[in-house]
C-alpha cells in the first residue's frame, strides 16, 4: 500500500508537466531554480568542513536551522497548500489508519521541496564529515531532520485545509499572526540594531543556547555536539530531538485518524434569542442606530479587527524609542493620546461599512442627529472609561501626579476632535470599504486616492485641533509648572467638546441633505 501511495505521488508529480505548455515551463523553471539554490548551498556547505571553529559553527546551525523548521510549520498555515494525498481523499477506501499514516508521511519525501531540503541535508553532512563519529551522527542528525520537517509541514498542511477552512478560523488565524508580529518585535528590532561587529558571536550563543533545547533547534545541533566531543550535551539533544519526531508522528497519526472520519469543517450557525441590544435599550431612533452599532462591535470581524489594532500601534511605536534610549517617564505619555487618535478616527468611515443596508436609515426617515450620536454612543463610552483608566497608569510610570490633568486633556482632545471631524467625513466622504461577511484582511475593489485623503485629513485635523493642549502640555514638561498641565485640561476638553459638537452638528444637516446619494455610492461600492 505505501508503494502504492509512492507510484501515486510520482504520478501526480509528473502531471504537473504534463499541463498546457506554458504552466509546464514555470513548474520547469522554478525546478531548475530550487535545484540550483540546493546546489549552490550545498557547496558552501561542503566549504565549511575547512572552517576550525565548532562552536561557532554549531551555533550558526541551530540558529538557522530552528528558522528553516519554524518555516516548514508556518509556511502551509500562512499561505496554504493544495494537497492531493489530502487524507480525506482516502476516507472511502477503508484503508487501515496506520498503513495510510505511514504511505502519506512517506509519499510526502517524493517532492520538490522534499528533494531541495535533502540536498541541503546532505551538505550538512559533508560539512561535519570529520571523522567516523562525526559522520554517523551528522546521517542520523539528518534523518531525523527530514523526517520531523517533512511530519510537520504535513501536520500543518492537513491543519490548515481540516481546522481552517472556515472564514472565521481564517480570520482569526490573520489576527493572531498579527499579534505574532507585534510580540517578534522587540526581537526583531534588537537584533537590528545590535553591533554584530562587536557583539555578534555572544548574541549568536545566546540564541543557540536556548534554540538548541526546543524542538526547533535540538536536531540540528547533535553534529556539532559530536564534532566538539560533548558527548553529555549529544545524548540529552538527542533525546528531546527523537521525542520531537515520535511527538510529530503520534500528532500526524490523531489528526489522520481525525480527518478520516470528518468530511470538513463547515462555519457553525448560531441561533439567538430576542432582540439583543434593541431589547436592552431604550426605544427611539437614536438607541436604535446605538444598538445596531453595539451589534456590529461584538459580532463583526472587520469592526473588531480594527479595534485590535488599536493597542499594537502604540506597542510599536513604545518599543523603538526604548530601544533608543528615551527615558521611560516620557515614553509612558504617548501610549494614551495615540490609542485616543485612532478611536476618534475609527468612525470616519462608519456609513460605509453599512454597505447597502444604510437604505433602511435613508428609506425610514432616521434624522442625521439620532444616525450621528447613536454611531458615537458605544465606542464614545469605552474610549471614556480607557482614558481614565489608561492616564492614571501612564501617570504612574511618568512619576508625577501633576501631568494627569495633561494627559487626560490632551487625550480627550484627539478623541472628541476625532468623534467630530469622523461624524462630518463619513456622511460626506464614505468610500468603499470590505463588504459585510468577506474576510477583515481583504481589499476594497477600490477606494483609490480618496481614501488616503479623508483618513489623513481626519487625522491631521485631529491633530490641529489638539495642538493648543498638547503645546501647553509640553510647556509644564519643559518648565515643570503644574498650571500648564490644568491649561492643558482646560483647553482639551473645551476645545474637544467644541469639536465634538460642532462635528455632530455638521455631520448631521450633511447626513440630512445626502441621504440618496449615501445609498447611491453604497450600492455603487
Amino acid at each position: 500500500m505505501v508503494a502504492q501511495l509512492l507510484r501515486l505521488r510520482l504520478q501526480l508529480l509528473g502531471n504537473l508537466f504534463r499541463r498546457q505548455i506554458w504552466p509546464a515551463i514555470g513548474i520547469g523553471i522554478g525546478l531548475l531554480y530550487g535545484l540550483a539554490l540546493a546546489g549552490a548551498l550545498f557547496l558552501l556547505l561542503a566549504s565549511l568542513r575547512l572552517f576550525t571553529d565548532v562552536g561557532l559553527l554549531g551555533d550558526v546551525f541551530i540558529v538557522a536551522g530552528s528558522i528553516i523548521t519554524l518555516g516548514f510549520i508556518v509556511a502551509p498555515i500562512a499561505f496554504g497548500v493544495d494537497d492531493a494525498l489530502d487524507p480525506r481523499r482516502f476516507a472511502l477506501f477503508g484503508m487501515p489508519n496506520r498503513t495510510l499514516t505511514l504511505g502519506l508521511a512517506v509519499a510526502s519525501l517524493v517532492g520538490i521541496p522534499a528533494v531541495i531540503f535533502t540536498i541541503v541535508l546532505l551538505g550538512t553532512v559533508v560539512t561535519w564529515s570529520r571523522g567516523p563519529l562525526e559522520i554517523i551522527v551528522a546521517v542520523l542528525a539528518a534523518a531525523i531532520t527530514l523526517a520531523t520537517c517533512m511530519l510537520l509541514t504535513r501536520i500543518a498542511s492537513s491543519f490548515a485545509s481540516f481546522a481552517l477552512s472556515t472564514r472565521r478560523a481564517r480570520d482569526l488565524t490573520g489576527v493572531l499572526g498579527i499579534l505574532l508580529i507585534v510580540l517578534l518585535s522587540p526581537v526583531i528590532l534588537g537584533l537590528a540594531t545590535t553591533d554584530w561587529s562587536r557583539d555578534g558571536v555572544r548574541v549568536l550563543e545566546n540564541l543557540a543556547g536556548v534554540l538548541g533545547w526546543t524542538p526547533l533547534g535540538a536536531m540540528w545541533g547533535l553534529a556539532s555536539d559530536a564534532a566538539a566531543g560533548a558527548f553529555g550535551p549529544l545524548l540529552l539533544r538527542l533525546i528531546v530531538a527523537l521525542a520531537t519526531l515520535g511527538a510529530a508522528w503520534l500528532l500526524w497519526q490523531a489528526l489522520v485518524a481525525r480527518m478520516l472520519v470528518t468530511p470538513g469543517r463547515e462555519a457553525e450557525s448560531k441561533s439567538y434569542a430576542g432582540l439583543g441590544w434593541f431589547d436592552r435599550l431604550p426605544s427611539g431612533p437614536m438607541w436604535a442606530v446605538t444598538a445596531r452599532a453595539l451589534t456590529y462591535w461584538t459580532r463583526d470581524a472587520r469592526y473588531w479587527v480594527s479595534v485590535l489594532i488599536i493597542p499594537i500601534a502604540p506597542i510599536l511605536i513604545v518599543i523603538p524609542l526604548a530601544i533608543a534610549g528615551i527615558p521611560v517617564e516620557y515614553i509612558a505619555l504617548i501610549p494614551v493620546p495615540l490609542m485616543s487618535i485612532f478611536l476618534g478616527w475609527t468612525l470616519h468611515n462608519d456609513v460605509a461599512y453599512d454597505s447597502t443596508a444604510i437604505w433602511l436609515h435613508v428609506s425610514s426617515g432616521v434624522r442625521g442627529i439620532a444616525d450621528r450620536v447613536g454611531r458615537l454612543l458605544p465606542l464614545f463610552v469605552v474610549s471614556i472609561i480607557a482614558i481614565a483608566g489608561g492616564s492614571v497608569v501612564s501617570a504612574l510610570v511618568h512619576g508625577d501626579w501633576d501631568i494627569y490633568p495633561a494627559i487626560v486633556g490632551v487625550s480627550t482632545c484627539l478623541l472628541f476632535a476625532g468623534f467630530g471631524v469622523s461624524s462630518v467625513m463619513s456622511a460626506r466622504f464614505p468610500y468603499p470599504v470590505v463588504k459585510p461577511g468577506d474576510s477583515p484582511f481583504q481589499q476594497p475593489q477600490s477606494s483609490g486616492t480618496l481614501a488616503a485623503i479623508v483618513q489623513s485629513v481626519t487625522l491631521l485635523a485631529s491633530l490641529v485641533l489638539a495642538a493648543p493642549a498638547i503645546a501647553f502640555a509640553v510647556l509644564g514638561l519643559l518648565q515643570e509648572d503644574p498650571q500648564w498641565y490644568f491649561a492643558s485640561f482646560l483647553a482639551g476638553t473645551g476645545i474637544g467638546l467644541v469639536a465634538l459638537i460642532g462635528g455632530i452638528a455638521g455631520g448631521s444637516a450633511i447626513y440630512d441633505r445626502r441621504g440618496p446619494e449615501m445609498l447611491e455610492a453604497a450600492l455603487r461600492a
